[in-house]
């Protein structure tokens, strides 16, 4: 007897499902294809509108951390003529203390903007690079000197990473 029924052929889900159409009445089994299709419908949706709030999460994380480091370069940029006026005052100290205190701040300055990963851009003989640098003045080119070469740095520039947060402005050889 048990050898009789692992003979018998196992149904299918498919199987069942074609035997179940037939004992239904075809307006019953019509609303139930209907109610399927809806239902995946449905769920086709609930899969984009779940996708599309992953992508709203993501791009408002991003740019709320770009605002962040937006905000933290400005601060930065606003710091950059302090430095300036520190540098200034130490190339006028006459005093030898006075000289050390200046060095002292103008050095805890820069391990400021070292620890925030500014750098320096500094394009002193180098070719003028508009992407760093702001011309604001022209001299004519001296002897052995070629046209288009920073010549003097009148104000540092700098940046972090690849943005410039404050153009160097030069002086350029004609």
């Amino acid at each position: 007897m048990e050898n009789e029924e692992l003979k018998q052929p196992q149904e299918t889900a498919e199987v069942k499902d074609e035997k179940k159409k037939k004992t239904l009445p075809k307006k019953a089994q019509e609303e139930i294809d209907k109610a399927l299709a809806e239902a995946e419908e449905s769920k086709r949706k609930w899969y984009a509108v779940t996708a599309e709030y992953e992508n709203y999460r993501r791009r408002t994380q991003n740019q709320a951390a770009q605002r962040y480091q937006e905000g933290r370069n400005d601060v930065i940029a606003a710091l950059f003529p302090i430095g300036d006026n520190l540098e200034r005052a130490l190339a006028a100290c006459a005093d030898e203390k006075t000289k050390e205190g200046v060095e002292m701040v103008l050095s805890a300055y820069k391990k400021v903007l070292e620890g925030e990963g500014v750098e320096e851009i500094n394009p002193l003989g180098q070719a003028f690079d508009a992407t760093y640098a702001e011309a604001i003045m022209a001299m004519p080119a001296e002897n052995g000197e070629e046209s288009g070469v920073v010549k003097q740095v009148y104000v540092k520039g700098y940046k972090k990473g690849e943005k410039v947060l404050r153009y160097a402005q030069v002086i350029v050889t004609q």
